[in-house]
């Protein structure tokens, strides 16, 4: 795992853009501590920060083919290059290195573009063909590497981050307002659109060719949902189980390819849980496992996790964060994720992934694998609305808004609240059922909180129109569950990627995902519902699969899916601090918030008669988000309160390892 970053252009570079390159290369040296690379010609400059992993004594980047005309630069694993390694020899290509970079070069050289056909697993990668003067970007099938880029009148740049781009003075940091209420909205922005004008993010299964001074992008792979599988259809569910147990097996074995120590995220839950099960019988050593957890027990999977790593033998490493340490690292984390930190469960994501760090190089996550299954409760809730609403919409018009608007409100406290997001109270459409329904901050919220110019983009299309065209996008084959399943997978796990990759490697370490090996995410979504979801049952045929090697505990707990207690800290001193970011002068003269509104939120949410914790925690980061980039300051900090503010709770028993020193704002801040 490394970072990439450059710039080409349609005709030549000027004399500065070999020292704009380095720039974009050593702002993002958190990617690539081992080592640093530069190539340049008159055309085009490539960079590269290498996190060593393979070959790593010869695979250092940039790297040519035989000839020296053809350049890359590449991010991540391809698992599969030693099986196309012969083809290649075969046809003729000769090899320096055992790297995978290097049968990413001969691969392009034998089959052009279609070379990212022929890899399995996660990848971004820059390849410039000097003699062509033709740049072309891939990234991989369900997006685990970044890559981004920009044009800027003759040039493309591009990078693995944000801030590569920026670090090149080229591009200057401007918000794209327009984007916020899908922001908000749903935590992420679903397109090629980023936060800052003018910067796009290529698309998972995409490449993109810039030559001749012309941009052209392909989607080369998409997730086969309701494409007919003859195959898959004729299983039997034993069958099924068997084969699904097998791919899984098989994904896992491979991305255990590494000449440096490998471990595994151990959350306690179902997915880390059969990963860490399968991964441990798989090497010759005890299985070194990291697991986080926040002091208040309630907040803790610590003790699952230590079942796990006893009934596997693993070597269990542990850590437990607080207040202080989450404050404290939460403005540096905004800066290495580029854009506001979508879920706070990030934080803790970082210090788990600092201290994997002190002990390997790479490891293993379950990420994938709720959205591949239909792993999150909210899935039966929305299928049953669906059903019944459908059965509702027969009711009268006249009927069905007396009991909305005169029968619910007259509900106690809690059922008011699930009746309120129920088919009684919601019109039948994938917007109000599955997207605002499960918002971050939903629409009548923005209208509310957002100033009357922004606010006037939180319509259904202005927040919802991209998910919404994912979930019209399968075809008729498709199921209700299979649209939604989709459509965050093309949404909102690839923001989740975003997140593993951005915290991984703020602490330098690479992240591994196979739940999202792309032949076992084919099965998968051939599968049908009743092999995922049964009743409110989730994830069945993984639970099958791996139900003779998972503590049966794990298998039958309820999901906790890594709370963190920012809505409780939020009713404690560190509200002062949230007040300081939301209510002072600044943030009101941007003209983002409504400030008298975000005002109430803020007491409501103290006196329990209002949740208000994702919206804080949104608006919060956004703001120091735009301080951060736009205003040009770079690394903020805040205060904690003056005293201890955390709930009271009994601590778990004590760690094996205390918490990292938050990242110091004092460290390099962003270029701008």
């Amino acid at each position: 795992m490394c970072g990439i970053a450059g710039l080409v252009a349609s005709d030549e570079l000027e004399p500065q853009d070999s020292v704009r390159a380095v720039a974009m290369r050593d702002v993002i040296a958190h990617r690539g501590p081992d080592d640093a690379g530069l190539f340049v010609d008159g055309h085009a400059a490539l960079a590269h920060r290498r996190l060593s992993i393979v070959d790593l004594a010869a695979g250092h980047q940039p790297l040519a083919n035989e000839t020296g005309q053809v350049w890359i630069v590449f991010n991540g694993e391809v698992y599969n290059h030693a099986d196309v390694r012969p083809e290649l020899e075969a046809a003729g290509h000769r090899y320096k290195t055992r790297s995978d970079t290097e049968t990413l070069i001969h691969a392009y050289e034998q089959w052009g573009d279609a070379c990212v056909e022929h890899f399995r697993g996660m990848f971004a990668f820059a390849i410039w063909d000097a003699p062509r003067r033709r740049l072309l970007l891939a990234r991989d099938r369900l997006g685990v590497k970044p890559l981004y880029y920009a044009r800027v009148g003759n040039r493309l740049l591009f990078g693995s981050e944000i801030k590569a781009i920026l670090a090149s003075g080229l591009v200057r940091p401007e918000a794209n307002d327009a984007a916020l209420p899908e922001l908000l909205g749903t935590r992420y922005l679903s397109g090629s659109e980023t936060l800052f004008k003018g910067i796009h993010r290529l698309a998972p299964g995409h490449t993109l060719v810039f030559e001749d001074g012309r941009i052209t992008i392909r989607q080369y792979w998409d997730i086969p949902v309701g494409v007919r599988n003859p195959e898959v259809e004729r299983l039997s569910e034993a069958d099924a189980v068997q084969r699904f147990r097998e791919l899984l097996e098989e994904a896992v074995r491979i991305r255990l390819m590494a000449d440096v120590p490998l471990g595994m995220f151990l959350s306690g839950g179902l997915d880390s849980s059969a990963i860490a099960a399968l991964m441990a019988g798989m090497i010759d050593r005890p299985l070194q496992t990291f697991s986080v957890a926040f002091k208040q027990r309630a907040f803790s999977e610590l003790d699952y996790a230590r079942q796990v790593s006893r009934a596997i033998g693993a070597e269990a490493h542990e850590i437990v964060i607080d207040d202080q340490d989450f404050f404290g690292a939460l403005p540096r984390l905004i800066w290495h994720e580029d854009e506001p930190v979508a879920h706070p469960s990030s934080v803790p994501l970082y210090f788990v992934s600092d201290l994997a760090a002190k002990h390997v190089k790479v490891v293993l996550t379950g990420e994938g694998s709720d959205e591949l299954l239909a792993g999150y409760g909210k899935y039966p809730r929305a299928l049953v609305n669906w059903r019944a609403g459908g059965a509702y919409s027969a009711v009268p018009e006249a009927l069905r808004d007396f009991i909305s608007n005169s029968v619910l409100p007259q509900l106690p406290g809690k059922f008011a609240r699930y009746a309120r997001r129920s088919f009684l109270a919601m019109p039948r459409t994938p917007e109000a059922m599955f997207f605002d329904n499960f918002a971050s901050i939903g629409l009548k919220r923005q209208a509310a909180l957002l100033s009357p110019a922004v606010a006037a983009n939180a319509t259904d299309e202005g927040a919802y129109g991209p998910s919404r065209a994912y979930f019209d996008k399968p075809n008729g084959h498709s199921t209700t569950l299979d649209r939604l399943l989709y459509t965050d997978m093309k949404t909102y796990l690839v923001e989740l990627l975003m997140k593993q990759d951005q915290m991984s490697m703020a602490a330098s370490l690479e992240s591994r995902v196979p739940f999202l090996d792309h032949r076992l995410v084919e099965f998968a979504s051939a599968l049908p519902t009743r092999l995922k979801l049964r009743g409110f049952k989730t994830k069945w045929i993984l639970r099958e699969a791996v139900r003779e090697i998972v503590p049966r505990e794990i298998l039958t707990r309820k999901k906790m899916g890594f709370p963190v207690p920012f809505g409780v800290w939020m009713r404690s001193g560190w509200q002062g601090v949230a007040r300081d970011v939301l209510l002072d002068k600044r943030t009101r003269e941007r003209g983002i918030i409504e400030p008298k509104a975000v005002e109430a939120l803020l007491a409501a949410h103290v006196d329990g008669t209002q949740e208000g914790t994702d919206a804080i925690w949104s608006l919060m980061n956004l703001e120091l988000w735009y301080r951060t980039f736009v205003d040009g300051e770079g690394v903020q900090s805040l205060s904690a309160p003056s005293a201890s503010v955390a709930a009271p709770s009994t601590s778990p028993p004590a760690p094996s390892a205390s918490a990292p020193a938050a990242p110091s704002a004092s460290a390099p801040r962003v270029r701008l």
